[in-house]
Order: C-alpha cells, then structure tokens, then sequence
C-alpha cells in the first residue's frame, strides 16, 4: 500500500500537503511546492482560499499544467498545539475526504507533516493507522453490495531515509489492521458469530502467526469445574468455548501479560430478560473479545519479543427449560460459589472462570476487556472507557499508553467498601448482583474477587465500544476500542 520516495511532485499527482499555523512560506513542504506552482499556492492562501486552521481541508486544482493535478491542503493548526491524537484524527478526516472523490492513487508531501511534538517515526505510525482505520468500510448483507473504494497506493514524498520509516508504517498498518478485526468480528450478527466460528477465527489466526492455539469444549470446562461460564451457557443450544492463544516472543515463558475477553456472542438477559428497546445490539457483547482478537493480530503482524496469552470465555446467553436462574447457586472454577441474583450480569461470571484459567498458565499481569456495564455508559458516555485496579502503577502505564493511541480510559474507585457488597450473600461466597448503585463497581469489583494478588486492570467499553455515527477515525457501529491499547501495552 504504502511507496517512500524523494522528495519531488511529480506531473498529474494527487498531493496531500500538510499545513501548520506558523511560518508558513517557510514550512519546507509549503515552499517547494509554491515555487513548483510559480507562487500559485501563496496566492490561495492570501485571498482565503486554503486555511492552516485545524482539520480544515482545501481543495484545489492546480493551473499549472506540468504540476500536480489536485492539491488537498490540511491544516494541522498550531505546532505546539498538535498532539499525537489530534493528528491522527486530522489526516482520518482528510483521507476519509479524499477517498470520498474516488482518489486511489495519493502522494503525501510528507516533510509537512511533521512537527517538535510529532516527529517522522511517530508521524509516519500515525498516518498509517489512520488511513487503514478511517476509511475501513463495514461489510453488509446486501444482494447488491458494492465492492470497498480503497486507496491503491499512498506514497511518502520525503527527505528521510526509506529504511527508518518502514517499521513505523508497519506498526501502523498493523493497529489499523488490529482495530478494524474487531470492528469485523463485533458487526457480524450472531448467527453468523457463534462461539464455535469465534473459535475457528482464532484457528486462523494461530495459522497466519504461529500461534499456540488450545479451544477448551464444553466436557474441558466441566472436567475443570467452570462452573460459572457453564451455568450462563446452559439455556443455549451452541455449545460454549474457552478459546486460548499463546504467543511466546521470549525464550522462556516469563513476564506473561494475560488478555481476557468476554465473548457473549448474543445476551438476551437470560430470564432477567432485557426489555425489547434493549435486544438489539446484544450482538456486540463480545466487543470485549473483538478487541483481544485484534491485539492479537496487531502482536502477530509484528511479532514483538514479548510473551502474551490471550483467553476468551464464548457463549451466548438464552432462555430455555435449561437456563440459569436467578436464585442459582452455582460454583466457578477457582472453587467460590455465587448466588445469581441477575442472570443478565452473565458476563462477570464468564470472565471469572476465564481469568482463573489465565491464572494456571503462569502469568504476569492480566487484562481484561468487557462490554460489561450499562452502569459505565451513564457515568463516562461514550467518551471514556470506564477502569478498576488493584495496581495503580501498572493502570497509570496502561492509561498513558490509551492516551497516546486515542482511547482515554478514566478510573474508577475501588476499595473495602466496594469489594464487601459482592460477598453479601447468606448462601454463597459472592454474589453477582447486589446492587444497582454503582452499577458499573459492582460489576468490576466481582470480577476482582477472581484475580487474588495477580496485577490486574478492569476495562469496561460498553460505553465506547459502539459509534453512533460515522467519525473521523472510522465508520459508524463498532470502534474496535481497546485493540491498540492492548497491543501497545505488549509491545511497550
């Protein structure tokens, strides 16, 4: 997709050129092409024709006949305003605008682009990622479905030596690639995306990277007691899955980070059944195992020297002569027992029993990420993904790291006071359910009753893991969020 060449604007190009606020007859970029143009791009921008203001893109087609054919202009804004997330969202909106001409074929001025705050590596990650991400396109069911417009080729014009941009542009391809996997697998329906072809997806993914790949059947759990992903397994007729995907960058198997995501492929509530306005959508409860897949496709595009195991805990959560009830009693696979007060907080128990199980293959640190709580939505919006630790350290490295990729993530309180009303029960050690204050603790703090001393975050993304719209950065329906999080984090 991507060619690096020098620096020049050839004849009857397509040109994406960076504007900053600042200097501008003296931004390198700016400059040359002006001269090439006989001083035609100066011209524009005196009379108010191209704006340096932030994700402000003009267009224009040049007079000149041995120049370029079209000229896009993207102001960036001021330099010291420029951050890392701004940029990524700039060169979205200005792709996703070029590409809606039906441009294939786009060379970038690519000294224009960058700054102190953003330099060339950095730049060049970037503009990879956000090309690939914005201007993915969802796939439909339609009879008449249309084949993607896509870019052909984007060429870097710079100064810069092609060697030390690759891996960047690499790295960037692969988070795109990594978030738009989980924006795949979250949009397919789920009688499409059962357990068991979330399953064979990960098969092929152990194929294409040489993953360790084990998927635990139903009899596996039962042998190993999961008694809590079973009982929210028990009212479908699609068997359940624990999918596991080992990869081991290290020579030895030390200083493992655990990824696990909840994989309920459709949640009707079960008999704490959600209202009609509430069923649809419930497609997307697996968001959180979207996002483990896609880092792991992002980790096995690049293969760092690291050693990951990601764990998704799969079922669907239906209603049938067989299904769990409230007022249950059931028995996860670390031993503690649960009263089920809402059989519609099916996803804490998933992720209990497949935390416990991360726990035997020798881990680190684990990470879990789950659509979990309408509690986060009305707290944080759409806007934040809402987190709980018991490790303050290893949350401020994750949280830096969200910042910097786009996906801000704000913690929650978690203490004594929080972790006591969970183990309110008179017949049981926990209870799943106890109360609808602080909707979106509670359901984090149960999960914690599973992780014991282990270094732990809590990622809940119900709130961010659906666009309502089409944005900058990609189509409307699901995000992807958390993808590029927890890749970068592997690969810090």
């Amino acid at each position: 997709m991507f060619e690096i060449r020098e620096n020049v604007i050839h004849k009857g190009e397509t040109v994406l050129i960076g504007l900053f606020n600042e200097d501008v007859e003296n931004q390198k970029d700016f400059y040359r092409l002006n001269n090439q143009m006989d001083g035609q791009l100066k011209v524009y921008i005196d009379e108010g024709d191209i704006s340096s203001g932030y994700k402000v893109v003009s267009k224009f087609l040049p007079l000149k006949e041995d120049g370029p054919k079209r000229i896009y202009v993207l102001g960036l804004g001021a330099k010291a305003e420029i951050t890392k997330d701004k940029y990524r969202k700039a060169l979205g909106y200005a792709f996703k605008k070029i590409l809606s001409d039906k441009v294939d074929l786009l060379t970038v001025a690519f000294e224009s682009m960058v700054s102190d705050e953003v330099a060339y590596e950095t730049a060049a990650e970037i503009l990879a990622e956000a090309l690939v991400s914005s201007t993915y396109q969802l796939p439909t069911f339609k009879t008449d479905q249309k084949d993607p417009v896509e870019f052909e080729k984007v060429t870097l014009a710079t100064d810069q030596d092609e060697e030390s941009l690759e891996y960047s542009l690499n790295k960037g391809l692969s988070l795109g690639n990594g978030v738009n996997t989980a924006r795949y697998l979250t949009h397919l329906p789920a009688n499409v995306l059962t357990s068991t072809e979330m399953a064979e997806f990960a098969k092929t993914l152990a194929e294409d990277y040489g993953f360790e790949i084990d998927i635990l059947e139903k009899e596996d759990m039962e042998r190993l007691g999961m008694g809590a992903l079973l009982a929210v397994n028990q009212g479908s007729t699609e068997p359940p899955k624990l999918i596991v995907l080992k990869y081991q960058g290290l020579e030895k198997w030390e200083d493992v980070t655990a990824l696990v995501g909840k994989g309920i492929t459709y949640d009707t509530g079960g008999y704490s059944i959600k209202p009609k306005t509430g069923m649809p959508g419930m497609k997307g409860d697996m968001g959180g195992a979207a996002a483990v897949l896609g880092a792991m496709d992002t980790i096995g595009q690049l293969q760092p020297k690291k050693n990951v195991i990601a764990v998704i805990p799969s079922t669907d959560n239906m209603i049938s002569g067989d299904a769990f009830k409230p007022d249950d009693v059931i028995t996860s696979m670390c031993g503690k027992t649960i009263e089920v007060l809402n059989t519609d907080a099916e996803g804490r128990l998933a992720l209990g029993d497949g935390i416990t199980y991360a726990k035997s293959q020798k881990i680190d640190r684990v990470l879990n990420v789950a659509t979990l709580t309408g509690g986060v939505v009305t707290a944080l919006g759409s806007w934040m993904t809402g987190a709980m630790t018991n490790d303050q350290q290893f949350f401020t490295d994750v949280q830096k790291i969200g910042e910097e990729v786009g996906e801000p993530i704000w913690l929650l309180p978690y203490n004594d006071d929080y972790k006591a009303q969970v183990r309110k029960s008179d017949i049981a050690d926990l209870n799943n359910s106890p109360t609808r204050k602080a909707h979106a603790i509670m359901g984090g703090a149960f999960v914690g009753e599973f992780v014991g001393d282990t270094p732990w975050i809590h990622l809940d993304i119900a709130g961010t893991s659906i666009a309502d719209g089409a944005h900058d950065l990609g189509p409307k329906g699901p995000t992807g969020v958390m993808a590029k999080t927890l890749a970068s984090y592997v690969m810090k």
